[in-house]
């Protein structure tokens, strides 16, 4: 098993790297985001997904539409649908990141609770949809440029 980076720095997975910075950067108010649609929606919207085109914007992935997506690709998302089945909203994080043709999974168990850090940050979920947008678009512009 080799760890470090393994694959080549190429546009087609720089994106993967810059979206792992972000979420890195920017765990607590993405656990409050993400306590916070789930108040309003519940799994009723499916999962909250990072859609990088053309500009970061955060969108809902339906269930229905995860599931056409993996029977298009030979069943090769079946750990995230696994994830998604068995989301705990109180204790984790659980976001799809849309990019380049390809996705990527966002999941990690948040330090403090979701419900806490939604407490901690103090901004509803449009103020905070709007900044993490924004700090997404200001980090992948510095980056590329």
């Amino acid at each position: 098993m080799m760890f470090g980076n393994t694959q080549p720095e190429t546009p087609d997975n720089q994106w993967r790297r810059q979206l792992d910075r972000f979420v890195q950067a920017h765990q607590q108010e993405l656990a409050a985001l993400s306590w916070g649609l789930w108040q309003e929606n519940g799994s009723g919207m499916g999962v909250i997904g990072i859609d990088l085109q053309p500009k970061p914007h955060f969108v809902y992935c339906p269930q229905e539409a995860i599931n056409k997506l993996n029977s298009r690709v030979e069943n090769r998302l079946q750990e995230i649908i696994g994830l998604v089945k068995h989301y705990k909203p109180e204790v984790e994080v659980l976001m799809i990141g849309i990019g380049k043709d390809q996705i990527k999974l966002i999941h990690f168990e948040s330090q403090p609770a979701p419900p806490t850090c939604f407490t901690q940050v103090g901004k509803d979920v449009d103020t905070l949809l709007e900044q993490l947008e924004q700090s997404l678009s200001e980090q992948l512009e510095t980056l590329s440029s």
